[in-house]
């Protein structure tokens, strides 16, 4: 009897988290950069750019690459196939609107399979561009249960940070 109300008690406890716990995310970052909005969307719309600022491609630069369709159009897609740090994924451009935000859409293969909408937009600033990054996505039951133990924002954030950082060095060089 103790062994069914311990079950009974766990499978409540993981009910009830699941429940509670957060059902989608959005990260994001952004950074001023001291170039026109023209010129720095012109760099970002290029998914193959990525390669220079991105901080995943400096976790695994010996990751394998393939690219379908011609790169700053709709329909572009990245693959890689990487170390523990980076998996295997692909990225798409879902909709372009052109000098103003590129939209993309993130599909993870391994450590483990999920999808994200991902974006990149640019809006005029004094002195120069805002550049904003940042994601989407949802976090099935019971996956969500994970969110409550790990600041997704926090993590994923510093990354954002970094490679924004490394992009506004590259295009103010």
């Amino acid at each position: 009897m103790i062994v069914l109300y311990t079950l009974g008690g766990l499978v409540a406890l993981i009910a009830l988290l699941a429940l509670i716990a957060p059902k989608s995310y959005h990260v994001e970052r952004s950074i001023v950069i001291k170039k026109s909005k023209d010129e720095v969307f012109g760099y970002l719309k290029f998914v193959k750019n990525q390669d220079h600022w991105s901080p995943w491609k400096a976790k695994d630069p010996n990751m394998k690459q393939e690219f379908v369709g011609e790169d700053g159009t709709v329909g572009f897609v990245s693959k890689w196939e990487g170390n523990k740090d980076v998996g295997v994924g692909e990225q798409e451009i879902n909709k372009i609107d052109e000098g103003n935000r590129l939209d993309t859409e993130l599909r993870f293969f391994k450590p483990w399979k999920s999808q994200s909408d991902a974006y990149i937009q640019t809006d005029e600033h004094e002195g120069g561009t805002k550049v904003s990054w940042g994601f989407t996505g949802n976090n099935p039951v019971p996956m969500n249960i994970m969110m409550l133990f790990f600041n997704f924002d926090k993590a994923v954030g510093k990354d954002f940070e970094e490679g924004l950082s490394k992009l506004k060095s590259i295009l103010e060089s």
